[in-house]
């Protein structure tokens, strides 16, 4: 980035800080902000003396652009947590303060910041695929249902639930694709921005860290001594700033193509099940089927799901057979009236 684009940067930054200083009036967190709000200021300067030293002409006043003005107004009246991501991606530090509690406190050692950054990502992945699942077998079961309601022949049935499991799996996928590409890139830019901030002015981004880490509880001398210590090793030094500063996860840069598979596989399954009776199964049997199987497999999602949820898998498996029933039975009964009307 260019000096002027840096000072307007930074600038913009102290301005966000104040406002969100300001929405934490009388927390712990409004002192840290402040103090965010006068470093940014500081750096703002430094940019202006390198522009001054090149020659450069510097804005004798600085405004605030619509976007950050909207963004000003938006803080308080919907809350620092809710605009947490917009704030991160528009360089306002110390966004992890927003993220819940940690089931291990505030890090005391490098140890301890080593250990909760390597937690692994398997069970929020098997999550997502279960959801993807349920999506694709309850929207596709309740296509079939709706279409066999209206008393059509089976084969349109069944190419309308090969076609809404296509189309189901392929708009999963180009969705999972954006959205993982769009925080890819957001992720990237902002760990590139800090990346360059961690080589310019080291000291001032230990000071930010010391910052956060005594909003978190931590006494302010050991904070600012840790800070230090961490910036000896640049390499874990910006991955704890992009975290603690700008609360991202350096390990959840997934990959577009990736997610947009397995979205795209998960879906399908869920999708095909319902499809398989009338693949399998004489005409006569094939709605019964789908019944069947979609109920089977209702309940087999609801069990899964209570892996994460911590309720038992009965009550788990039965409250998803009864939410999926009625949704097939709905659609059911909206295609038997809509063949009826049509004729």
């Amino acid at each position: 980035m260019q000096p002027l684009e840096n000072w307007r940067e930074e600038k913009r930054s102290a301005w966000l800080y104040r406002i969100v200083s300001d929405a934490e009036s009388g927390t712990p967190r409004q002192v840290l902000f402040l103090e965010l709000a006068r470093a940014a200021e500081r750096q703002a300067e430094a940019w202006a003396d390198a522009l001054r030293r090149d020659g450069r002409h510097v804005p004798a006043i600085w405004r605030p652009d619509p976007r950050t003005r909207l963004i000003g107004w938006l803080v308080p009246r919907l809350g620092v947590g809710t605009m947490k991501g917009i704030l991160a991606a528009m360089k306002v530090r110390g966004m992890s303060l927003y993220r819940g509690p940690r089931p291990h406190g505030i890090p005391m050692r490098l140890e301890q910041i080593d250990a909760g950054q390597q937690r692994a990502q398997d069970g929020n992945n098997l999550r997502a695929a279960v959801f993807g699942v349920n999506d694709g077998l309850v929207s596709n079961a309740s296509l079939i249902l709706g279409v066999a309601g209206a008393g059509v022949d089976a084969r349109v049935v069944l190419l309308s639930g090969l076609a809404g499991l296509l189309a189901g799996a392929f708009s999963m996928a180009a969705g999972e694709y954006v959205s993982v590409r769009s925080q890819r890139e957001f992720h990237e830019y902002q760990m590139a921005l800090e990346r360059q901030e961690l080589d310019q002015y080291p000291q001032e981004e230990a000071a930010e860290l010391a910052l956060i880490y005594a909003a978190k509880g931590m006494d302010a001398a050991q904070a600012r001594q840790l800070a230090d210590r961490l910036l000896q090793d640049p390499d874990r030094a910006l991955d704890t700033l992009a975290r603690e500063e700008l609360g991202l996860n350096p390990d959840a840069l997934g990959s577009p193509w990736g997610a947009a598979a397995s979205s795209f596989l998960a879906f399908a399954l869920g999708a095909g099940l319902p499809v398989l009776p009338y693949l399998l199964l004489g005409r006569a049997h094939a709605l019964g089927g789908v019944v069947a199987v979609t109920g089977i497999a209702l309940f087999g999602v609801g069990a899964s799901l209570s892996l994460f949820t911590g309720r038992p898998a009965l009550s788990g498996g039965l409250r998803m057979l009864l939410i999926g029933g009625a949704a097939g039975a709905s659609t059911w009964a909206i295609g038997r009236a809509l063949g009826m009307a049509l004729g």
